[in-house]
This record gives structure tokens, C-alpha cells and sequence, in this order.
């Protein structure tokens, strides 16, 4: 999952656990055309209550547009996969931590490796093709425009209500990657049933990117026994790196030390 990374502050991280809490491993996913600049924090924050954690940078990420236009669905969950089997390995359990895309691939992921998977955290994720003309017209555009605004692709730039906070996030979206997601969104949403490990949902009421309908819809359809949700009230698509993001953090934490070794808690 390594890559030449050219945004500052985009680079993967990691860090290994210690004591108990370093049997468990955390893995955080940014989203589609973010990078680390959103994930990162959040998974310092838990590096230092002792968790193993791995904040990759997922293909075409982290570099150039044209770079994340060599790439598709496949690849980003491909990449996320093959480091989750590894950690399993090696580790008593996984959680898996995603925001917006990466919240469709950790639950696309514990929907097909449940064994694998023991808990989820999903932050504004997506699992719905978004309402308008430029999504149903994605198939034909991919081959006649192959780079899209932010804004034209219903992407504000920064979608943070915090001033002076800013994602990092590509300001073109190459059509065919874009595509790539979207045909994946049905299939994610139809198989939540299969989604068993404990699952927190933290979502924004106000959320310019992905609609906040998406995570409704995870929390009821969702197969978890163990469902929660952490509605965020003052931030927009980001809410750990917005105004909510202490209380985002904090919640997690506690979700994962609950639900990772209940003994302990």
C-alpha cells in the first residue's frame, strides 16, 4: 500500500500496540480522493491508548488525480483486504474504522470476511448512489469527460464546518474511479444484513457530500446485534477533524474497548 505521496500530510501510518490493547489492531480508511490528513488523528489517538493501528493510504490517493484515475473499486478494497488478512494473522482481532468510501469498504469487508472482522466503525459512509443527473449520466461520462470538478460532482472541497481545517482531498474527481464506486453501492447496501460484528455509526445531520439518508439506511439495515450510532450536530462530512471531533474520538475509543475486550471495561 505504499505510494510516492506528493500532498504534505498524506502519508500511510501506522504504529504497533503495546500490552493488551496492542493484541488488537485498528484499521482506519480515509476516503474516495482523501487521504490520511482525515484518518490520521484518530488513529494517533488510538495508538496512544495502546491499540496496534494502520492508517493506509489507499491506491491513487495521496499523489495526483491522474494517478486515482489508474484505479477502481477493486484496487482500494483489494488493498484494504490483503492488509486486514495480514493483521489477522497476526493479531487476537480487527476492527476496522472507515470514513465515507472507507466506511463502504469496512462494511463491504465485514459483510464478506465476518470471521476476520471483529467490529466496525463507520463515519458518514456511503451506500447509496446519490440523487441527480450527473451520477445516472456517469456511465456515458466516464468516456467523454474523464475529470470532474468537486462541486460539479456534488463534492464540496472542503466540507468541514471548522474554519482553518482543510482534508487535503483531490479538487478533480476522474470519472471512471468515481464509477467504479458508485456500481459498488447497491451491492454494499444488499448484503448489510451480513454485517454481524458490534458496529457503531457516527453520522452528521448536515453532510454536503454523501446525503446523511446513507447512514439511516446502514442502521437499519445492518445485521449487528450490538448497533449504535453517534449523531453529530455541529460538523459537516469530516466530523473528526471538525467541531464534534472530541466527542467522536472519545466515543470510538470507548466502542472499541467495550466491544474489542469487554473483560477489561
Amino acid at each position: 500500500m505504499d505510494a510516492a505521496v506528493s500532498i504534505p500530510g498524506a502519508e500511510p501510518w501506522s504504529a504497533p500496540g503495546r500490552g493488551r490493547r496492542g493484541e488488537d489492531a485498528v484499521v482506519v480508511l480515509h476516503g474516495f480522493t482523501g487521504n490520511p490528513i482525515g484518518t490520521r488523528p484518530l488513529g494517533q489517538h488510538l495508538a496512544r491508548q495502546g491499540y496496534t493501528v494502520e492508517v493506509p493510504l489507499l491506491p491513487g490517493h495521496g499523489t495526483s488525480h491522474h494517478d486515482l484515475a489508474r484505479t477502481r473499486y477493486a484496487d482500494w478494497y483489494g488493498a484494504v483486504d490483503r492488509l486486514v488478512e495480514h493483521l489477522a494473522g497476526r493479531c487476537r482481532r480487527v476492527a476496522v474504522i472507515g470514513h465515507s468510501m472507507g466506511g463502504t469498504i469496512a462494511l463491504d469487508l465485514a459483510a464478506r470476511r465476518p470471521a476476520d472482522v471483529a467490529a466496525v466503525v463507520v463515519i458518514n459512509p456511503s451506500v447509496r448512489v446519490p440523487p441527480g443527473l450527473l451520477p445516472k449520466l456517469s456511465g456515458l461520462l466516464q468516456h467523454a469527460v474523464p475529470f470532474i470538478p468537486r462541486a460539479l460532482a456534488g463534492m464540496p472541497p472542503n466540507d468541514i464546518a471548522r474554519d482553518g481545517v482543510e482534508e487535503g482531498s483531490y479538487a478533480l474527481v476522474p470519472a471512471r474511479a468515481a464509477r467504479s464506486l458508485l456500481v459498488q453501492l447497491d451491492r454494499v447496501r444488499s448484503q448489510l444484513l451480513d454485517v454481524t460484528a458490534p458496529l457503531l455509526v457516527v453520522r452528521s445531520l448536515e453532510d454536503h457530500t454523501v446525503a446523511p439518508s446513507n447512514a439511516r439506511e446502514v442502521l437499519e439495515l445492518a445485521g449487528s446485534r450490538d448497533l449504535r450510532e453517534l449523531v453529530c450536530r455541529d460538523s459537516y462530512h469530516v466530523p473528526q477533524l471538525d467541531e464534534d471531533g472530541p466527542l467522536v474520538t472519545a466515543t470510538i475509543t470507548a466502542f472499541l474497548d467495550e466491544v474489542l475486550d469487554p473483560e477489561d471495561v
